[in-house]
């Protein structure tokens, strides 16, 4: 299939943007309007002006979610520029933000990740994001570029996950039912209640199944969330929020060019010594328990406090092609900080907060003989123990509300411990500490006039080596990995008026000891420090309502976005096995993705929401001798939303990858044997009903 040149696409929808039909002093949202400058975010611990944010923020609302298919959170997430979502194979996701996945197989890693007020990483670096239910999540902002002042520890970005019931409070009862291609099968079950003034909850139940396009790539998830809310004082609430998840999906593994040429179904095959995937039937079996308590007080009218405690409980097994891994992980904390906020001051404001998050985690790893998807033999077992925990400070003022200052600084400290289990019992845990590291960032945001505001920061990323990484899959514990660290300039303007919305930036991130994932010839990985990487991109989003109309009219509202995010990403200094690989492309990230929607309503109470993405080659091994192809991905969703008495009905049929594409959305980086290629489904349909009462 001949390539759709997307510059053209991309300049047309730039310029429909800027033209438009009408002179509406409104923004089209789902069922309402509402002017772009109003819209507030939750991203620095207490609500903030989008168009006076001090850094790149990445928002997605429930409506933009609705609007993609609610399998996963992929297609939303991929309309954020710098932020790339990949599926491997069905329940196998890796998120990245600015180029972080060079060091994630699998998950998320170098990105911290919070649920409400909890982190969802845990002390030893890994988020299992992949457990989580689309339509369990009403809102996201993602926070891009090192941001460990108020966080800890990380290198790409921050992820806020606002769970379904943390928000505004509406009673409802939804229920949905989607069926598609690769035998696909969900079911979602949404309640929202509040018996009281005082008090409201809401419960998400979610089941999803599907047979996936490759062999042994099946996979299933059961999911159960809970939000509680009691306003105990009208200024005061206590949350209870948490879920249990579980998860079972296959992983057919990599092909190398031939193979994947020849059938992109198939699974790995037997090389050498070494058994197919679908023989060892590899996999991941995921069962997790986690939740907290958040208390959110005004103690007065210029100081409150946020107190949340939380833990997790993880069983995780890993039939792999060389051995069958069990894990219990236990992890626990608590984060807490105070905000103090002085408004007397018409012309000048400002707040001082200050807190600290600390957390634990216990793991047992052990690994056995694969015998064919049955535990074997012993092989070998280690304890491993991982903390971290860090002091924040922050302090802000707002000068007339034009200029608009912050300061913040984190001290973060790090260890972890393991001792052998098997073959060779060991008495003592060995550990290892990392010392503590400052994470300054000064920003600033100044109104140029009332449409435009230019912003500029500065800040220090630090990432220390994960669990996953000390102690890999080839099971060699790695003591010599040191952390990530780096410094992260950036600076961008916000252009908002009543009927569009622009967002420009350009940044420069020199991280010094990237972590980079290395496998070996049974396909076990490990993790080195590559040196130096110099990261540089250029980030750009436009969003316009070009129509909006009374219900008269045959077109009600049309809106057009267009995201472009340009990555010039290179290894400084990298020497690995007498091979430099100074200068060349950093491996994983392309250097150019387009994304292009179009959203709109139609009569007879339908809706349509279209979405190209245009990805460019990606380099598969640091030498930057083997590259995918780039590719085009075209989905759409028609939606029809009516009432049968007093409920809602909405019926939707989506479309993924529309051109028929082939294509490989997850590569595996540095793969042996040239296996980087998991092939992608072709076309593919899904279509459903949903009602709400």
């Amino acid at each position: 299939m001949n390539k759709i040149d997307t510059l053209p696409f991309l300049i047309l929808t730039f310029i429909l943007s800027f033209c438009t039909l009408s002179s509406s002093a409104q923004v089209y949202s789902g069922d309402s309007t509402q002017t772009l400058k109003a819209v507030s975010v939750r991203a620095y611990l207490q609500e903030q002006p989008l168009f006076r944010l001090t850094t790149s923020v990445g928002h997605i609302d429930s409506l933009q979610l609705n609007r993609h298919d609610q399998t996963s959170l992929l297609p939303s997430l991929n309309t954020v520029p710098g932020v790339r979502m990949e599926e491997r194979s069905p329940g196998s996701f890796r998120l990245s933000i600015r180029g972080s996945l060079l060091r994630s197989p699998f998950g998320v890693r170098n990105v911290k990740v919070y649920y409400d007020e909890i982190p969802l990483t845990d002390a030893g670096g890994n988020t299992y994001l992949n457990l989580i239910d689309a339509a369990s999540i009403s809102e996201i902002n993602v926070l891009k570029g090192p941001d460990g002042s108020l966080f800890g520890a990380n290198s790409g970005g921050v992820v806020l996950l606002s769970p379904y019931g943390s928000g505004k409070h509406k009673d409802e009862v939804k229920a949905s039912l989607t069926a598609g291609s690769y035998g696909l099968f969900q079911e979602q079950v949404d309640i929202r209640y509040q018996p009281d003034d005082r008090y409201r909850f809401s419960f998400n139940h979610a089941y999803v199944s599907a047979d996936g396009y490759r062999e042994n790539s099946a996979m299933s998830r059961h999911f159960l969330q809970t939000v509680h809310r009691y306003n105990y004082i009208p200024t005061n609430e206590i949350r209870l929020l948490g879920f249990y998840s579980n998860m079972h999906y296959l992983t057919p593994g990599g092909l190398n060019k031939e193979q994947y040429d020849e059938d992109p179904t198939s699974a790995r095959k037997a090389a050498g010594p070494n058994p197919g995937a679908a023989e060892q039937k590899a996999g991941i079996y995921n069962k997790t328990l986690f939740g907290g308590i958040v208390h959110d007080a005004k103690i007065s009218n210029r100081l409150s406090h946020v107190l949340s405690v939380f833990g997790t409980y993880t069983d995780f097994e890993n039939p792999f092609i060389t051995n069958y891994e069990f894990r219990i992980e236990k992890n626990y904390g608590f984060r807490t900080y105070f905000n103090f906020q002085n408004k007397q001051n018409q012309d000048l404001s400002w707040i001082l907060s200050a807190g600290m998050e600390w957390q634990k985690n216990h793991a047992s790893i052990k690994n056995y003989d694969n015998n064919g998807g049955v535990q074997g033999d012993e092989q070998s077992g280690d304890a491993f123990r991982s903390g971290q925990y860090f002091y924040f400070a922050r302090f802000t003022a707002d000068w007339k509300k034009r200029l608009y200052v912050e300061l913040a600084n984190s001290l973060n400290y790090y260890h972890y411990s393991f001792k052998g289990l098997y073959p060779q019992a060991e008495a003592d845990f060995s550990k290892i500490d990392f010392q503590g590291e400052w994470m300054p960032r000064i920003a600033l945001s100044y109104v140029l006039n009332k449409e435009l505001s230019w912003r500029a920061s500065a800040g220090r990323g630090y990432s220390p080596p994960t669990t996953a990484e000390v102690r890999p899959s080839d099971r060699i514990i790695n003591t010599d990995l040191v952390a990530e660290t780096g410094w992260n300039y950036e600076t961008g303007l916000r252009w908002f008026n009543q009927w569009i919305q622009a967002d420009a930036g350009i940044f420069y991130y020199k991280m010094e000891d990237g972590l980079v994932r290395q496998s070996r010839e049974n396909g076990a990985e490990y993790f080195l420090n590559a040196g130096s990487v110099k990261q540089r991109g250029l980030e750009l989003s436009v969003h316009s309502t070009l129509w909006e109309a009374d219900q008269q009219r045959f077109l009600k509202a049309i809106q057009l976005g267009s995201s472009l995010t340009l990555s010039k990403f290179n290894f400084g200094d990298y020497v690995n096995d007498g091979n430099d690989y100074s200068g060349n492309k950093l491996t994983g990230v392309p250097s150019t993705i387009v994304v292009n929607t179009v959203y709109a309503k139609l009569p007879k109470k339908l809706s349509l929401n279209i979405q190209h993405t245009y990805t460019s080659t990606i380099p598969l091994n640091d030498a930057n001798d083997v590259f995918a192809d780039s590719f085009n991905l075209l989905q759409a969703k028609i939606d029809y939303t009516t009432r049968v008495s007093k409920v809602g009905l909405n019926l939707f049929f989506s479309a993924d990858n529309i051109l028929n594409e082939k294509y490989s959305l997850g590569n595996d980086i540095n793969a042996y044997g040239g296996r980087y290629f998991n092939a992608s489904p072709l076309v593919n349909f899904s279509f459903g009903a949903k009602i709400k009462i």
